[in-house]
């Protein structure tokens, strides 16, 4: 393990946000704090599937926000924040074809460049921190066969990134963006800005059933606004992309 102010290397750990967020409950983390993993042995994604990596090839990272003034009932717009501080710090490399899918994943045309997973830590009412993890493809190019829409930057580009490098820029980028998180109308209008499918005929399934729908936007408590014959809202998890 190595260490320069905020930002920690790990060689090989569990998940980036269990050692996070232990950090964090035995108060050695403060604002910013990042661990970044060369591997994760059992990284997390969201709705409990994995995120497996190889070793040395992609930012599989945690950092720990202090929410300060911002209320639980507020969390999607620190999500959404995080979400433009990735599509943003892509969009440089990738160009204009980066888009965010909702609610938090990156993409680039129809194919899976990274995804986010925030974790709260709540003291009764008082949101005491957020731990996010961030998992951004970057020089891999094979994947497991249930990973067929993924991609990397180095697939995009053609070229070879120095991980640590990419993932203390991104860092850099995340911690520069926080404020954003406190102004919800600026941060809600870049997001639906550059939302994959806005205004796009789409196919979501929900209990089991397909239906063709268009994305409207996302409102700020994160629910997924489409039409069709009438207007529609989602809560995350409760309909899937048909991709």
């Amino acid at each position: 393990m190595t260490s320069a102010g905020l930002f920690t290397i790990l060689d090989t750990v569990d998940s980036t946000n269990n050692y996070a967020m232990q950090q964090a409950q035995d108060g050695l983390a403060k604002q910013g704090s990042a661990w970044f993993a060369n591997e994760q042995t059992a990284g997390k994604g969201q709705r409990g599937k994995s995120w497996a990596g190889e070793k040395g090839k992609n930012i599989a990272m945690s950092v720990v926000l202090v929410p300060g003034q911002l209320k639980i009932t507020s969390h999607f717009h620190l999500s959404a924040m995080v979400a433009l501080a990735c599509f943003e710090f892509l969009k440089q490399y990738a160009g204009d074809e980066m888009k965010i899918k909702w609610p938090n994943d990156l993409f680039w045309r129809d194919r899976k460049a990274g995804g986010i997973l925030i974790e709260n830590k709540l003291y009764g009412k008082a949101w005491k921190w957020a731990v996010v993890g961030i998992g951004i493809n970057i020089n891999q190019e094979g994947f497991n066969k249930d990973l067929a829409n993924a991609i990397s930057l180095k697939q995009i580009t053609g070229k070879n990134f120095n991980t640590i490098a990419l993932a203390k820029e991104l860092h850099g980028l995340l911690m520069k963006k926080l404020a954003d998180a406190y102004t919800p109308d600026k941060i809600m209008q870049q997001y639906n800005q550059h939302l994959y499918k806005i205004n796009e005929s789409v196919t979501l399934r929900k209990a089991g059933v397909k239906f063709d729908t268009v994305i409207k936007e996302v409102s700020a408590q994160g629910r997924l606004i489409t039409v069709d014959a009438i207007e529609r809202e989602f809560d995350f998890g409760e309909v899937e992309w048909v991709l």
